[in-house]
């Protein structure tokens, strides 16, 4: 019989399942919530609520954000990106070269910060080929949870389970990197073929309403080729300058010689100047490109390194004092320390070298300068309007290699056993920005801090949930409905935690059903090993909604999905997941203790 403490808890547990499916509260606020309610009715104590804080898994999610985020500031991941998506010839084929790679690299960083990281590369991609982003968006998503699931540091669910492993050492010792990979990788196969085969029937065909309304402003800007860059040689269309999104290349300046008719396999030289027009996000973009950089010698003399810089938009008045001169007699970097990289005029494009444009009035100027240009510049009579160009650093190309030997080495040393994925993991977020591969300060601001405080208030609440006996309950329900057949308490254990995970996060409904996955082994007496695997990977598999899974609130925007979208490509490939999951878990973690 459950007491008071244990209806309080049930009726805690229902306000947060309500919250999280009928408002758009964020959910670390609901399970801070609901912790503070579970306190103040001393149903758990302060140092059991806040033990989430502790738990490795935990720890290594948040560090596992640095270390992606040195990838990304390197531009090694979107270096990657750009070889492995190529020029697709149809939706299929972009699914097909986008999935397997998504699906790998979640595999070995998580997947979270892996889909972060693709989301811009594969939208601009998608425009750039006229592929519809819906087509691709749910199976970036998807890909990424699948392949997320193969090893212990590709999702954040198997870091927490891991983690409330080691702290049960009576179940079993933790797994290692790849223990998990002998049902997550059937599982990753059947699913990435499921994606292809049924996904041009089920996707979706439209356009997110924030693609619907293009800049119109074109700008025009001079890139120059490094000497030694990895550009030279190729051809136009090999180094990705073909298919720019809304962004065209009208010359090229080399040895005094203008090319104007500038074909696809005319090859690049070092320190040919290439001049482009587009608008502001294709500039942006234009900026990151490896063995690019802007053709002025102003960026070169500003006093802030590149990788501290920042991109802003300012609109020349009337009382501009370099009005009616170009930019290259303006001293422009002398007098405000910023560089001019592009300049639009009445939203047309200039056919000049930017160095060669009379500024005028009403122009529109996208500066290289430090970030204290805005509070500078904000007030003055110089400009109309001046705005920062948000999401924009220039990339730490230079430090690429570094990045790419931190991230195998750590890989590696978890992968072999040489250390503890925890310790490897912060060893390589500490290399990170020792080795400037990403700043301190982009490192804090890179780590999703939402996520970490939620899942570690949902420990808190499964605490709760032991201490007050409602995990002993419902493991004798389950028990009771299943009898002695294991293979059945297994499957309901799975199916639960799939429907949790549906409802509210993946890595909070994985905590809420490990004690009942603990009890429930205790009460048919057999390992809770194979119940703590199928929760890690029934909660990994969120497929059915936005809810299910972190990575798919993050593609709903831009593939401009509805919810009818993910219940009618996620709930088969739910079902798929358990039919081949179920069955093979205690193949390899036999239910004798």
């Amino acid at each position: 019989m459950m007491g008071w403490d244990a209806w309080t808890t049930v009726a805690v547990l229902f306000l947060v399942f309500g919250l999280l499916a009928l408002t758009r509260i964020a959910p670390d606020l609901i399970f801070l919530g609901a912790l503070t309610l579970l306190i103040t009715f001393n149903i758990i104590t302060p140092s059991e609520a806040l033990s989430g804080l502790a738990n490795p898994g935990v720890i290594t999610i948040g560090v596992l954000y640095v270390v992606a985020t040195g990838l990304r500031e390197t531009g090694v991941m979107s270096a990657l990106a750009g070889r492995l998506l190529g020029h697709p010839k149809s939706v299929f084929q972009a699914q097909l070269r986008m999935v397997s790679p998504v699906a790998a690299m979640s595999a070995l960083v998580n997947n979270t910060p892996v889909v972060a990281m693709w989301l811009p590369v594969l939208d601009d991609w998608a425009k750039k080929h006229r592929i519809s982003p819906s087509k691709l968006m749910l199976p970036l998503s998807y890909a990424a949870i699948l392949g997320g699931a193969c090893t212990m540091i590709g999702t954040s669910t198997n870091l927490v389970v891991n983690g409330l492993l080691a702290q049960h050492p009576e179940v079993g010792a933790p797994l290692g990197l790849f223990d998990i990979a002998c049902v997550g990788v059937p599982c990753a196969l059947v699913g990435l073929t499921y994606l292809l085969l049924c996904g041009r029937w089920l996707l979706p065909d439209r356009r997110p309403v924030d693609q619907e309304f293009d800049d119109p402003k074109e700008y025009t800007v001079e890139m120059l080729v490094d000497p030694g860059s990895p550009l030279v040689g190729q051809t136009i269309q090999e180094a990705g300058l073909r298919h720019l999104r809304a962004m065209y290349l009208i010359e090229i300046n080399r040895d005094d010689h203008v090319l104007a008719a500038v074909g696809p396999q005319t090859r690049l030289m070092a320190d040919d100047h290439l001049v482009f027009v587009g608008i502001v996000d294709s500039v942006v973009e234009l900026q990151r490109i490896r063995g690019l950089t802007p053709a002025t010698n102003q960026v070169f003399k500003l006093d802030a390194p590149r990788a501290r810089r920042t991109l802003i938009e300012a609109v020349v008045s009337n009382s501009f004092p370099a009005r009616g001169q170009t930019v290259r007699d303006g001293r422009f970097r002398t007098v405000y320390d910023a560089a001019i990289i592009a300049v639009s005029r009445n939203g047309a494009r200039i056919r000049k070298k930017v160095g060669d444009i009379i500024l005028q009035p009403g122009d529109s100027l996208l500066l290289e300068t430090h970030a204290s240009f805005l509070d500078k510049q904000r007030d003055s009579r110089d400009f109309y309007l001046v705005s920062r160009i948000e999401d924009y650093r220039a990339p730490r190309h230079e430090r690429a290699g570094v990045a790419a030997a931190i991230f195998v080495a750590m890989v590696v040393a978890a992968g072999t056993g040489l250390l503890e994925l925890l310790h490897a993991a912060m060893l390589a977020a500490g290399l990170m920005i020792m080795t400037r591969c990403c700043s301190s300060t982009v490192a804090r601001n890179n780590v999703n801090w939402e996520v970490l405080l939620a899942i570690a208030a949902s420990l808190g609440m499964g605490q709760a949930m032991l201490n007050t006996g409602i995990a002993a309950a419902v493991a004798d329900v389950m028990v009771g409905v299943a009898g002695d057949h294991q293979l059945a308490t297994l499957a309901a254990v799975y199916l639960m935690t799939m429907l949790c995970t549906e409802m509210m996060t993946n890595s909070a409904a994985a905590v809420l059903m490990f004690p009942i996955g603990l009890a429930t082994a205790a009460a048919m007496g057999v390992s809770a090993l194979p119940f703590s695997v199928a929760i890690m990977l029934a909660a990994s598999f969120g497929f059915a909604t936005p809810l299910g899974y972190q990575t798919n609130l993050m593609v709903y925007g831009p593939g401009g999905y509805k919810l009818q979208d993910f219940l009618r490509m996620g709930i088969p490939l739910n079902l798929l997941m358990g039919v081949i999951a179920v069955p093979l878990i205690p193949h390899f973690w036999p239910f004798v203790v």
